[in-house]
């Protein structure tokens, strides 16, 4: 069955609440990437996050509104780290952005 370019609407704001009817996934694509700057931002130098703290800023904290925000943010993580922009970190090692599977942190590049 092929998915329309919406979300479902469970995307909602950061407290939880729905936030009205479905939006474009290129909206929901820039708040997942806002989501990861204002929270690595706000977590400081040297810190990661957890993928899944950016889901629930976005989706709010229901596994339902979170969870189907989980491969959007991968292929955003994905293109943001081929762009130099954060690093993906398992087990503490940087690994190749193609390669994000199983647990994974997100942290800010280190300055060129």
């Amino acid at each position: 069955m092929a998915r329309d370019e919406t979300t479902s609407g469970q995307a909602s704001a950061p407290d939880g609440a729905r936030s009205g009817p479905p939006r474009p996934a290129t909206a929901v694509a820039a708040q997942l990437e806002a989501a990861v700057f204002a929270l690595i931002d706000r977590r400081g130098p040297g810190k990661t996050l957890d993928p899944t703290e950016v889901a629930r800023a976005v989706g709010g904290m229901h596994p339902e509104g979170w969870g189907p925000l989980m491969q959007p943010l991968r292929r955003i993580l994905a293109a943001l780290a081929k762009d130099g922009r954060i690093v993906i970190y398992r087990k503490g090692k940087p690994i190749d952005p193609g390669d994000i599977r199983g647990i994974y942190r997100i942290g800010r590049a280190p300055p060129p």
